[in-house]
């Protein structure tokens, strides 16, 4: 197959001034994640690093080094979790991220307990809760390790019902036949009890770890017992009395080793086809896709140019390239695994939204992944488009979108605005994973329309109630309102808050979606056996 594929041509020119200023903007907009991600290596400052060491104790991080394969490459999912808070660390209090454990791809969760105890807050409750929808969705076993306080208390009243469907995905997982494991490392109180409990295999380490409802002071006031953390709930009481201990490890490396033997032990088959055609590096230069996002996002971006530089040898075969040209679709592979690619090249017409319809449905009819890459303003409007049946039509992208069962990865290279983010298979249709770039824009639409739309809509008021119009007030209105969708709509809001799973560097891209696409290969890859009725 591959053999007989087109091989992309390239017309950007590293050497000219437009390139320049594109690249330099999107090395700009990376310039905040550096900063993010400083802090969350930091993992609570340098003073909390030493008291952890001085206790003997390994860090978060080091915990994940030691329990993957030597050199295994860890895809590390929503690490800047948070960040949109003004006062918040981010990173949401846990790694978490996809990784070979005894050659195994698995998720592995971990809590930071030198930032504040590895409580969890808001943040890290809807990061752990993607973490465990991501291993249900692709049938990876997850490995957590536990050592946290449980509930951040001040921020109980966003944390408690949510959190509650921790333990709710913990035991779907079982009943879907995803191993659980939980090594515990120190403290796992009070809800994060039961995060050990709800595990198919646990190991807890000898004289650190701690399992339990209530501490001694919690038993002391509720029924006057005098009780130490070891009797209460240590680590030779759970192994040798209430049995919630399967393995007693003497440190922690010993509970990591243990960790990896019970990976071993699973002998886990990947359900999916895995790779199946050549995983050659493309034939342009990575680097050029620092210039492939446009400064100026009025400009249009060549999407063909970020395709030559992610696809296995940057062959692509191109589905009904003379119709619907403002979407490519087409054949190529990443990392040897086959791919459907939907990719915008401008605004959704209803010639592109059939267009891509029908490419989803002869995907799952060969059962391959899609890729979706978005730049989308979303789609036509006007008397035009809507005498054309743009509604109807935009319909039918959404309606295969919303019931393809093939895989979709989605990656946000640019504008990501209204209709147009749902019909690339944006966050709400439950992509497997969804990766971006730090250039990118994800708003109901762009600031300076809404702002327009908004100024419209009150001058029309004021011309029905028959009352003067504020000029000024209006000038001012529009101003702090594209400020705020600016600032609403930019990828460290957006990453903050979980709408995708990482930013990256767009050198990186190739790499991201091939460790992603490995992942899903750990489930079945099966297309759609039907779709709901098109609006013809």
């Amino acid at each position: 197959m591959a053999e007989h594929m087109a091989v992309l041509g390239t017309s950007l020119d590293p050497e000219s001034a437009q390139f320049a200023r594109d690249r330099q903007a999107m090395l700009e907009s990376l310039r905040p994640f550096s900063e993010l991600a400083r802090q969350v290596l930091a993992a609570g400052g340098e003073r909390a690093v030493d008291r952890h060491h001085s206790r003997g104790r390994l860090l978060a991080r080091e915990r994940v080094d030691l329990l993957l394969d030597e050199d295994a490459p860890f895809l590390e999912l929503s690490s800047y979790a948070g960040a949109h808070e003004p006062d918040g660390q981010p990173g949401g209090r846990l790694i978490t991220g996809v990784g070979a454990v005894s050659g195994t791809e698995c998720m592995v969760i971990a809590n930071q307990s030198t930032v504040k105890g590895g409580s969890l807050n808001p943040a890290a409750v809807d990061k752990q809760l993607r973490a465990l929808d991501i291993a249900h969705r692709n049938r990876l076993p997850v490995i957590s390790l536990v050592e946290s306080g449980g509930a951040d208390l001040p921020s109980q009243a966003d944390i408690f019902v949510p959190g509650g469907r921790t333990f709710h995905e913990l035991t779907r997982l079982s009943a879907a036949g995803i191993p659980t494991v939980s090594l515990v490392f120190g403290s796992s109180t009070a809800g994060g009890a039961y995060l050990p409990g709800l595990s198919e295999y646990t190991v807890l380490v000898k004289e650190a770890a701690t399992v339990y409802l209530g501490g001694p002071p919690l038993v002391k006031m509720a029924i006057s017992e005098d009780v130490d953390d070891e009797s209460l709930g240590g680590a030779e009481m759970h192994a040798r009395v209430s049995g919630l201990a399967d393995y007693l490890a003497e440190d922690e490396r010993d509970a990591i080793r243990t960790g990896r033997q019970i990976i071993a032990d699973l002998r886990w088959r990947r359900a999916g086809p895995g790779p199946s055609l050549p995983a050659d590096p493309p034939v342009h230069d990575p680097d050029g896709l620092l210039g492939c996002a446009a400064s100026d996002p009025k400009r249009a971006v060549e999407v063909r140019e970020i395709l030559a530089r992610v696809l296995d040898g940057s062959r692509f075969s191109e589905f009904k390239p003379l119709y619907g040209t403002q979407l490519v679709c087409g054949w190529g592979s990443i990392a040897g695994f086959p791919v459907g690619v939907l990719a915008n090249n401008g605004i959704l017409f209803s010639e592109e939204s059939n267009k891509g319809a029908h490419f989803i449905q002869l995907a799952n009819a060969r059962s391959t992944p899609l890729l979706f890459v978005q730049n989308i303003t979303g789609f036509m409007v006007g008397s035009a488009a809507e005498r054309g049946g743009i509604i109807k039509d935009g319909a039918k992208l959404i309606n295969a979108v919303s019931n393809s069962a093939v895989p979709h990865l989605t990656l946000m290279v640019g504008a990501s605005y209204g209709a147009g983010n749902y019909a690339m298979s944006g966050r709400a249709y439950d992509p497997r994973f969804v990766f971006t770039w730090p250039s990118h824009r994800i708003a109901v639409m762009g600031g300076t329309q809404l702002a327009g739309v908004m100024s419209i809509v009150q001058q029309r008021a004021a011309e029905r109630a028959g009352r003067p119009y504020d000029e000024e007030t209006d000038a001012r209105v529009r101003r702090e309102t594209e400020e705020m969708i600016e600032a609403q709509s930019g990828a460290v809001y957006a990453t903050g808050r979980l709408w995708d799973d990482g930013v990256i560097d767009p050198r990186h891209t190739r790499t991201v979606l091939g460790l992603a696409l490995s992942a899903t290969h750990s489930a079945p890859v099966a297309g759609a056996d039907n779709f709901a009725p098109f609006r013809m």
